[in-house]
């Protein structure tokens, strides 16, 4: 069994017991978070929304959350004398799915 659901501006594929990182959560680690926009539940039917799927729901535990890797932003132009580098590290939440409620 799986869903679909939407959650900071992205679609997810998740299972009962799967591992993902979203976009940060105001959520404390080892709370509960329920997603209702749910796109598409399939187990041996299958349910797709217009957008989303009535009555459905996705919970899951906030496992942590933490910052991404740092990525290097470089700035250049020719000729000009003129570099800049700075870095930014994204923040994100990871979530362990418990349960598909459809």
């Amino acid at each position: 069994m799986y869903a679909i659901i939407e959650t900071g501006g992205k679609q997810i594929r998740v299972e009962v017991g799967s591992k993902i990182y979203v976009e940060k959560l105001e959520a404390e680690v080892d709370s509960t978070v329920t997603f209702d926009k749910v796109l598409l539940v399939s187990n041996k039917s299958m349910k797709v929304g217009t957008p989303y799927v009535a009555g459905a729901t996705v919970t899951a535990k906030v496992e942590k959350q933490g910052l991404s890797k740092k990525i290097r932003v470089f700035k250049y132009k020719a000729k000009a004398n003129y570099h800049k580098t700075i870095g930014h590290r994204q923040p994100y939440t990871c979530l362990v799915i418990e349960a598909i409620n459809n």
